[in-house]
């Protein structure tokens, strides 16, 4: 068992206090880490089901349309957290490449110091790039590509683990990626056939739905249930899956 609340980092930064810290939970009987800004829990370890499930989806969702191609997958993530979602990507040992864009430099950080533990895992890949930048920004601009070096590079797969969900946005300048004409300029950043997932922690938004209809094909959102140490009940999750139609 570990100090009750350890503090492993912190910085000021534009958008508030942001600090890593880990504390022994009773209630599961484990060490959590978790990622604040300001007085706001951004992530945490003790809830990591539906971070799993969100590039496990994805990734199902490819190889259910046909054996990968040539060289393998390609796959961006919108998000880096404590890492369980790059983590799953990786485990596929038809992914080729992963690009993680992630808004907050100092959580690159943390994962390069291995002060969190999926960042041993995540900076020894070579088939792993943290790439610091606004995801957002990037995906309104596809000519301008996820990743800077690589204008216009396309996708097998897209998730993104961003805001709590398409109505409660961490950043309001974040709102034109739920609507149609940034989920068209998202599309644009998919291969043909290619496959978008997005976390949310509000159940299943029927209007985005209509919204992501709009430019793809088989959407559908899973339900994602996993044991709540504080409740008597289970807790759920969303993950929206959306296919880029191959003509």
């Amino acid at each position: 068992m570990s100090l009750r609340i350890q503090e492993l980092g912190w910085r000021a930064t534009p958008m508030g206090e942001i600090s890593l810290r880990r504390r022994w939970d009773p209630a599961a009987r484990a060490d959590v880490y978790e990622i604040k800004l300001d007085d706001e829990f951004l992530m945490s370890s003790l809830f990591v089901a539906a971070e799993v499930e969100v590039a496990r989806i994805a990734l199902a969702a490819l190889r259910s349309a046909g054996p990968p191609p040539e060289g393998g997958f390609d796959v961006a993530v919108g998000g880096l957290g404590l890492g369980h979602t790059a983590l799953t990507v990786l485990e596929d040992d038809a992914v080729r490449s992963l690009v993680v864009v992630e808004a907050l430099q100092e959580v690159i950080d943390w994962h390069e110091e291995k002060l969190i533990p999926a960042g041993e895992t995540l900076s020894a890949d070579p088939r792993c790039h943290l790439s610091q930048g606004d995801f957002f920004a990037r995906a309104a601009d596809p000519a301008g590509g996820l990743e800077p070096g690589s204008p216009g590079a396309r996708y097998h797969a897209v998730v993104v683990d961003i805001d709590h969900s398409p109505r409660h946005l961490l950043n309001p300048a974040h709102a034109p990626f739920y609507e149609a004409e940034g989920t068209r300029r998202l599309a644009e950043h998919l291969r043909p056939g290619g496959v978008f997932t997005l976390w949310s922690n509000d159940p299943p938004d029927e209007a985005y739905m209509d919204v992501l209809r709009g430019e793809f094909t088989g959407v559908r959102a899973e339900v994602v249930s996993f044991p709540n140490p504080y409740q008597d009940r289970p807790a759920t999750n969303t993950v929206y899956v959306a296919s880029k139609p191959r003509e």
